[in-house]
């Protein structure tokens, strides 16, 4: 019941306020009363002509501070307000010992979460309330308690004195550990009591706040979240605390219309948007403190704080909550004999939050001809047919060519010219390694100028006309592998190689008009991983073959002896004392210090910016250091890299810049003109995989690119260029997967990290055609530098080469299952293919991975290695209709998934080459 005086105590207390701070038309309430039933009332009428429904659109979210203050009873025996902790993103407690402890991962009791759904249900929830003080507020909300029952009209004094109660925060001589936790009681009801003014109790102890909160707590270690939370970010305030008078506990929510700065309240200089107020009587079955902890996790929570702002309405709020509770995970009251089982958590939390994130993925198709069947949108899926003749290149010119001059306008940053330094040596460095060895297998008929001058003409084409700009076009590993069967094929036969080539172009570019014309490009969707990892290991082998193969006949033309036969001047085929020797170190040098310099990425030593500036142009770094060595030890000769002095072709006796196609020595054979079309088919199917694979991992949604891409007109422009090419002698190309990548990385804003331990998140991504375009030139003007090219061993490039190799292996799930071969089960890791999938099946599903490799390399090591294409293609139908026969769908699911990581910034353990399956 209302004592006697309370009108006219109200009436007081309404005089001696601010009115406008609480008698705010535009306040937008939710009525209900405790048992959830809905009570309309003018109010509600009155709110809605005053306008304080917002659209959605209009109301900015914000960065979430949130503060947690428990109401105790200080050191002189006054009840006061004291911070328990503080979230941004993370959690971080005072501890016991009078320090803020590490920033870590909140972990809540399941009823603490129930707590706040049902009290939710039936609390105040005020939305857009418009107040600019503390007191305002309390006012406000204490008056919607007792209108909607919570509270009785008698206790409004004591509420209201008690939300307005100083705030504290914690130091070595008082926090809520230190601190004993006060239970409010209901005043007396005597006249002299009720008679005394609050306000001027009240005031003067937030002043004194104020004062002590301009001074750092002494003897206290200095919070880490708080330094890091953005000037923008807006706080949430979160008030727990016992009332002894109180039937049950009761929870109110305050959105205010504009965050307000509240005087001596946080311990941080940010407005608060924000308030929650938990109060209820002391039962030994609920914990305020926990009931705290969780609202503040909710708040700090993205998705949550979210729904918070664009809430509508208390159901609004009610279905934010349902979602929470549906993406957290409990864990049962069972004792876990070994933490390493928490781990299998891991996995099941990212599918929760993939799920919470990101819309629901449609479901698969159910079987091979549905999938080409399927319909997709046409904006979503550039790789959808639309059944004319080039209809997926026009789509492609359509939906790319329109953002050209923005692809010039977004070069405009410091970001792009950096990008361009970097990714010229990265460009750079393969070249010149891939130009040596081609002259090596194809006996100087094509090399490092020809190489460099193809690359050059190749990728300014390519930028200013293609749809996908990111792409790096480059020579690769498995184009070397053909040219050098090719080259083989044509000496066992006694053709000219060269001339050959050009044939081989001719049909390239029919061959291409015909694929482009049939929107053939939707094929790579079933091209699986199961293939891509046979395809790449294959070539890591051949890559690792050929290095020792090169070191075997260095150590053959000049053995180790005891005697030499040294004359004045060094012929290749007489052996030279210490060749060998000095060439196998060159080579494990330039091996070892590249591997060195990629793991000292990832290394803890040195700031972050110089290791990955270091680690970034280790290949670089590693071959200027070995020819550095190689150049100071005068005595002893080793093999160096053949470059001609500027636009000369490397074998000039041999051929010219344009190669007739009726060839130069002898007529070319008709046959083998019309023969050419089955090499062609095989050097096709080599670039459209590189290509079309690289184009599927740029463009992964996680890299957020908005611009889109365009499998069509790339592939008609790599694959044309290339037949062109061949008129000149020089090497066709494809788009180089890892260049690629360290490409569209060097160009992608990431948010700065705001809290130890959270993850970057991308920002945009500098989608222009400028920063391929200056590479491309800069590797033009690199002709020129044959006065340097010159001093490069080849014992050097034998190094890099065994570097691409190994390091492309580490990104291939079907390297890690043949280790596991070799290891106990005990010691197999936490992965979906090892965990769901029995160990002797997983072994099943590797054999015939090695068996297929087998068979690979026998195809490779004969003279039929010109057909390696055709039966690498025959694993699709192999993975498709045989495989499922064999192996359950979700071991599939497991063994064959797409589960690599689209990395930013690099982490330990971890760098391009893991997303990488294809080498480069």
């Amino acid at each position: 019941m209302e004592g006697p005086g309370q009108e006219a105590y109200e009436e007081r207390m309404r005089r001696s306020l601010d009115p406008e701070g609480y008698e705010d038309p535009g306040i937008k309430v939710s009525h209900l009363s405790l048992e959830g039933t809905s009570t309309s009332s003018v109010t509600d009428v009155d709110l809605e002509a005053a306008g304080s429904r917002r659209p959605v659109s209009q109301r900015e979210t914000h960065e979430g501070y949130v503060e947690l203050h428990e109401l105790v009873m200080d050191s002189t025996k006054e009840l006061c307000w004291m911070e328990a902790g503080h979230w941004f993103k993370l959690e971080e407690d005072f501890e016991e010992d009078g320090h803020w402890g590490q920033p870590h991962l909140s972990f809540l009791t399941y009823r603490s979460l129930l707590e706040i759904r049902r009290a939710l249900a039936k609390g105040a929830v005020l939305l857009d309330v418009a107040a600019n003080s503390l007191a305002a507020i309390a006012h406000i909300l204490i008056d919607q308690m007792i209108y909607e029952g919570q509270i009785k009209p008698q206790d409004h004094e004591d509420i209201l004195r008690t939300l307005l109660l100083q705030h504290k925060h914690p130091n070595k001589a008082e926090s809520v550990r230190t601190l004993r936790p006060a239970q409010l009681q209901r005043s007396g009801t005597g006249q002299a009591e009720t008679e005394q003014p609050l306000l001027q109790e009240q005031q003067p102890m937030e002043m004194h706040g104020l004062a002590r909160a301009e001074q750092s707590p002494s003897g206290a270690t200095r919070s880490q979240l708080p330094e890091k939370v953005p000037e923008d970010a807006e706080a949430t305030l979160v008030l727990v605390g016992c009332a002894a008078f109180l039937e049950q506990p009761t929870l109110a929510f305050v959105r205010l219309k504009d965050a307000v700065s509240l005087d001596a309240v946080l311990d941080v200089p940010l407005p608060v948007r924000f308030l929650f107020v938990v109060l209820g009587p002391d039962t030994p079955h609920v914990s305020y403190h926990e009931i705290g902890r969780a609202v503040a996790t909710m708040m700090s929570e993205r998705v949550f704080r979210r729904d918070a702002y664009l809430a509508e309405s208390r159901q609004d709020l009610l279905r934010g909550v349902e979602d929470f509770l549906e993406a957290s995970i409990v864990v049962p009251p069972t004792e876990t004999p070994d933490e390493q089982l928490l781990r299998s958590l891991v996995p099941l939390q990212h599918q929760l939050l993939r799920r919470r994130y990101q819309p629901p993925e449609k479901a698969p198709g159910k079987s091979f001809l549905e999938d080409l069947r399927q319909e997709v949108p046409e904006e979503d899926d550039p790789l959808r047919r639309t059944g004319r003749p080039f209809g997926g290149l026009v789509r492609d010119i359509r939906r790319r060519y329109p953002k050209y001059l923005s692809d010039i306008k977004d070069a405009l940053s410091p970001q792009c010219l950096a990008a361009v330094i970097f990714i010229y040596f990265a460009a750079l460095s393969p070249a010149v390694t891939f130009g040596g060895l081609l002259s090596e297998k194809t006996k100087g008929m094509m090399g490092v100028s020809e190489l460099l001058i193809s690359t050059c003409v190749q990728c300014i084409l390519f930028s200013i006309l293609s749809a996908q700009p990111l792409l790096v076009v480059g020579f690769s590993g498995p184009l070397l592998v053909f040219e050098e069967a090719f080259y083989s094929f044509c000496n066992q036969f006694d053709m000219e190689y060269i001339v050959g080539r050009v044939w081989i172009g001719f049909w390239l570019i029919l061959l291409v008009l015909v694929v482009v014309a049939c929107e053939a490009s939707f094929l790579v969707r079933y091209l699986s991983r199961y293939t891509q990892e046979i395809f790449s290991f294959l070539i890591s082998l051949i890559f690792i073959y050929e290095t020792f193969s090169k070191l075997v006949t260095i150590f053959k033309d000049h053995p180790l002896k005891r005697h030499y036969n040294v004359q004045s001047t060094v012929h290749p085929k007489v052996p030279e004392p210490n060749t060998a020797l000095l060439s196998l170190v060159l080579m494990a040098g330039t091996f070892f210090l590249a591997f060195f310099l990629r793991k000292f990425k990832n290394s803890a030593f040195l700031p972050g910016r110089a290791r990955r500036l270091i680690g970034d142009f280790g290949v670089p770094i590693s071959i200027f250091i070995m020819a550095l060595i190689d150049f100071f030890i005068k005595d002893t000769y080793t093999q160096k890299l053949n470059v001609p002095k500027g636009l000369e072709v490397t074998n000039a006796s041999a051929r010219n810049w344009f190669i007739n196609p009726m060839g130069k020595n002898n007529t070319f054979p008709i046959w083998m003109m019309f023969a050419s079309v089955v090499p062609a088919l095989l050097v096709f199917i080599l670039i459209f995989l590189e290509t079309q694979i690289t184009t599927l991992i740029v463009s992964k949604p996680e890299r957020k690119l908005v611009k889109g891409s365009g499998f069509h007109l790339d592939l008609l422009l790599i694959v044309a260029m290339g037949g062109l090419a061949a008129l000149f002698g020089m090497p066709w190309l494809s788009a180089t997967t890892v260049r690629t990548i360290t490409h569209a990385n060097a160009l992608t804003v990431m948010s700065k990290t705001t809290a130890p331990g959270e993850k970057s998140q991308i920002l945009e991504v500098k989608e222009q055609r400028i920063s391929g375009l200056l590479v491309a030139v800069l590797i033009g003007v690199s002709i020129l530098m044959e006065p340097i090219l010159k001093y490069i061993p080849l014992a050097v490039l034998f190094g890099i080469f065994l570097y691409m190799g190994v390091t492309s292996l580490f990104g291939i799930q079907l390297f890690d299952r043949i280790l596991l071969l070799l290891m106990p089960p005990k010691y197999h890791p936490s992965e979906p293919y090892v965990t769901r999938v029995k160990t002797w099946r997983m072994h099943l599903f590797t054999f015939t991975q090695i068996v297929v490799l087998v068979v690979l390399w026998a195809v490779k090591s004969t003279q039929a290695s010109l057909a390696l294409p055709f039966i690498l293609i025959l694993t699709v139908p192999l993975r498709r209709f045989l495989l499922p026969k064999i192996f359950r769908d979700i071991e599939l699911k497991c063994l064959d998934a797409d589960d690599a990581v689209v990395t930013f910034e690099e982490t330990e353990g971890m760098d391009v080459y893991d997303e990488v399956q294809m080498p480069s």
